[in-house]
């Protein structure tokens, strides 16, 4: 018997307990999707505007023959619009049996990052931010903010009562 392919029982086994972030960029700022929510990535070619909707809902896309509900990532997270007319990507999530398409400015790569590494939210971080962000993870030269998927669909739970 080969000792290199035996494992004595009881010794423990070094499973990874990495998690996966698909990135994504919006205003220079690198964000991070926990790729167990994300189910598409794709180019947004029409978009049909919804009256009287939110801001945050850019409008409705047809995604293979499923209306899909587009969500501005930037509006969001409280930014202006960058008024470019270019290629729009999205990545499509899923939420309460209801199918998104969230609207960013770049798709990165996918990261394997220890769940033990992520740090709490900055001081300093917008409170809209914080609402939407699970922590951050630093990486080289380059703070990722972690989304969290709920909070990001969750319209209106997060705003203040008018005053």
């Amino acid at each position: 018997m080969n000792a290199m392919n035996t494992v004595a029982i009881g010794t423990p086994k070094n499973f990874s307990r990495e998690m996966e972030f698909i990135t994504v960029t919006v205003a220079r700022q690198l964000l991070g999707l926990p790729i167990g929510r994300v189910h598409d990535v794709f180019v947004v070619s029409e978009m049909t505007k919804v009256p009287l909707a939110q801001a945050e809902i850019a409008g409705l896309l047809n995604l293979r023959g499923r209306v899909v509900t587009a969500v501005s990532l930037r509006s969001r997270l409280g930014l202006e619009d960058d008024g470019k007319a270019g290629r729009r990507m999205a990545v499509g999530l899923e939420n309460q049996g209801e199918a998104y398409g969230l609207l960013v400015d770049e798709v990165g790569e996918v990261l394997k990052l220890d769940p033990d590494e992520m740090q709490p939210n900055p001081v300093h971080m917008d409170r809209r931010w914080v609402n939407l962000s699970q922590g951050v993870h630093q990486l080289q030269g380059e703070l990722m903010i972690v989304l969290d998927v709920d909070a990001v669909l969750a319209f209106g739970a997060e705003r203040d009562p008018v005053q």
